[in-house]
C-alpha cells in the first residue's frame, strides 16, 4: 500500500505543479475559444489541461517501474505499455480539439484507432464472465469489437460530462477509487495477479484528477479539454478490460470454499463488465439520452447542445457547485454500492442503506433554492450565504433608495438620449435639427412650412 500511495502522491503532485505553466502556455497559443451558447462559463479560460496530466500520468509510472512491488506489473505484460500508447494518441488527438478543432467523425476514427493500437498489444476481452453459466470464451475479433466498443463509449460518457467546473474529474475520481478497492481486493484478497494493473491504473487515475482538480474547481483556471477528458475515458475502459475476463472464479472458489460464496464475492465482473459500467452510470446515461435525443429531432449525435443532465440541474435552480456535488453524491452512490454487494454478506443491510441514501439524494435534488441559515451564535464562524440577513429597516433608507433610483434612472435615460447622438455625422445632427418638436410637430408651424422631409 505504501508504493501505491507514493505513486499516487507523486502522480497528483507532478500533475498540479504542471498545470499553472500549462495553463500559460495555452493562453500564449490561443487555445481559449470564446464563450459559447451552451457553455455555462462566462468568460474565455484556457483549455488544454490534458497535456499536465499526461505529464502526471508518465511520472506516475516512471516512479512505479522503480519500486521493487510494483515493478513486476512492468515485467509480467504489456499493459503498461499499451496504456501509455493508447493514451498517447488520444491526448494528441484531444491536443488538436482543443487548439484548431477536429471534426466528430475523425475524432471518432482516433478514437478506434487508439482502441486498436491497445487491443493489438493485448488488451483485449478473452472471456466474459456469464452467471450460472461461467467464463465464455470469445473469438479474438469478437473480443477486439467489445474492447474497442467499451474504450469508445467510455471515452465518449467522460467528454460528455465535462461540463462543468470540476465535475469530470471529480466523477472519474470517485470511479476509480472504487475501482481501486474492487481490484485491490481480489489481488490481495485472492492473490489473483491478473489484477495488478488495473490496480495501478486506478491509482494512477486518482493523482491525476487529484493533481488537476485544484486548478479546477470553481471557478476554473483552466480547463482539461478533450485532451484530458478523452484520455481519462481511456484509462477507464483500460482498466476495465485489463480485469474483466482475466479472473479465474476457481482460484476464488478454492479460497472461499463454495460456490455460491464466489458467486456473491464476483457479483461486479459475474455480469459482463459491470463495474466499470456502474461507475459512469450517470455519464453513460446522459450518453444514452443526448444520441436519443438529437436523433429523435433529426440532428446528429455528435451535435452539442444545453440539455445534459448538469445543465438542466442549473435550470432546475441549483447553483454551479451544488449541481457538481449532486452529481458527485449519484456516482458515488451508484459506485460504491456495487463494491458494498462484493465485499458484505449482509445484501439486505446494503439495499437498505441504498434506498436510505436515495431518498437523501432525491430530496436535495427536489429543493434547489433551499438555503440554511445558520444560528446567530455561530454566524461569525460560518460562510456569508449562510448567515441570517437583516431584516429591520429604516423608515428614510425606502426614500432615499427611491430618490437615489429614481436620480440614476433620470441620469441613465439622458445618457441613454444624448449618447446616439454622440455617434452621428454632423449631416446627420442637422438633418435632425429640422424635425419639429413638440407643439410644432402638433401644428405644423415648425421647420419646412408643415412639410415633412419626404414631401421635399
Amino acid at each position: 500500500m505504501r508504493e501505491y500511495l507514493l505513486v499516487l502522491f507523486c502522480t497528483a503532485a507532478v500533475t498540479y505543479l504542471l498545470t499553472g505553466p500549462v495553463r500559460k502556455f495555452a493562453i500564449a497559443a490561443g487555445a481559449m475559444p470564446p464563450v459559447r451558447a451552451r457553455d455555462v462559463h462566462r468568460e474565455p479560460t484556457p483549455r488544454l489541461g490534458g497535456i499536465a496530466m499526461f505529464g502526471g500520468l508518465c511520472a506516475g509510472i516512471l516512479v512505479a517501474s522503480q519500486l521493487d512491488n510494483l515493478s513486476k506489473v512492468f515485467s509480467q505484460g504489456t499493459d503498461i505499455r499499451a496504456l501509455l500508447s493508447g493514451a498517447g494518441i488520444m491526448w494528441l488527438l484531444g491536443v488538436l480539439d482543443d487548439k484548431w478543432g477536429v471534426d466528430a467523425l475523425v475524432k471518432l476514427g482516433g478514437q478506434m484507432i487508439a482502441a486498436g493500437v491497445m487491443v493489438w498489444q493485448g488488451v483485449t476481452v478473452i472471456t466474459l464472465p456469464v452467471p450460472g453459466v461461467g467464463p465464455v470464451a470469445v473469438s479474438p475479433t469478437q473480443g477486439m469489437v467489445i474492447s474497442v466498443v467499451l474504450v469508445v463509449v467510455m471515452v465518449n460518457a467522460v467528454n460528455f460530462i465535462d461540463g462543468l467546473d470540476g465535475l469530470a474529474g471529480g466523477m472519474v475520481c470517485i470511479a476509480a477509487i472504487a475501482f481501486f478497492l474492487y481490484s485491490y481486493r481480489l489481488w490481495y484478497g485472492y492473490t489473483i495477479s491478473d489484477a495488478a494493473p488495473a490496480v495501478l491504473f486506478s491509482v494512477l487515475l486518482i493523482g491525476m484528477c487529484l493533481g488537476f482538480l485544484a486548478h479546477n474547481m470553481h471557478p476554473a483556471r483552466i480547463f482539461m479539454g478533450d485532451s484530458g477528458s478523452m484520455m481519462l475515458g481511456l484509462m477507464l475502459a483500460v482498466a476495465a478490460i485489463s480485469i474483466t475476463g482475466r479472473v479465474d472464479p476457481d482460484l476464488i472458489t478454492s479460497e472461499l470454499g463454495s460456490q455460491t460464496a464466489t458467486v456473491h464475492a464476483l457479483v461486479p465482473i459475474y455480469i459482463p463488465l459491470l463495474l466499470p459500467l456502474t461507475v459512469i452510470a450517470l455519464p453513460l446515461a446522459d450518453l444514452l439520452l443526448a444520441v436519443v435525443r438529437r436523433t429523435w429531432a433529426g440532428q446528429s449525435p455528435f451535435a452539442a447542445d444545453k440539455r445534459h443532465l448538469h445543465h438542466r440541474l442549473l435550470q432546475v435552480g441549483h447553483s454551479h457547485s451544488r449541481a457538481v456535488l449532486i452529481m458527485y453524491f449519484w456516482a458515488a452512490l451508484i459506485a460504491f454500492g456495487t463494491v458494498a454487494f462484493s465485499v458484505t454478506n449482509t445484501g439486505r443491510t446494503v439495499v437498505l442503506t441504498l434506498a436510505g441514501l436515495c431518498l437523501v439524494g432525491l430530496v436535495v435534488l427536489l429543493t434547489p433554492r433551499f438555503r440554511p441559515r445558520a444560528p446567530r451564535a455561530v454566524q461569525a464562524f460560518v460562510p456569508p450565504r449562510y448567515r441570517r440577513r437583516p431584516v429591520a429597516r429604516t423608515a428614510a433608507a425606502p426614500v432615499a433608495e427611491s430618490t437615489e433610483s429614481t436620480e440614476l434612472t433620470a441620469e441613465s435615460a439622458g445618457r441613454t438620449s444624448s449618447e446616439p447622438m454622440a455617434e452621428l455625422s454632423a449631416e446627420d445632427k442637422r438633418l435632425l435639427g429640422g424635425v419639429p418638436k413638440g407643439s410644432s410637430a402638433v401644428t405644423g408651424r415648425g421647420h419646412g412650412n408643415g412639410r415633412g422631409h419626404g414631401e421635399r
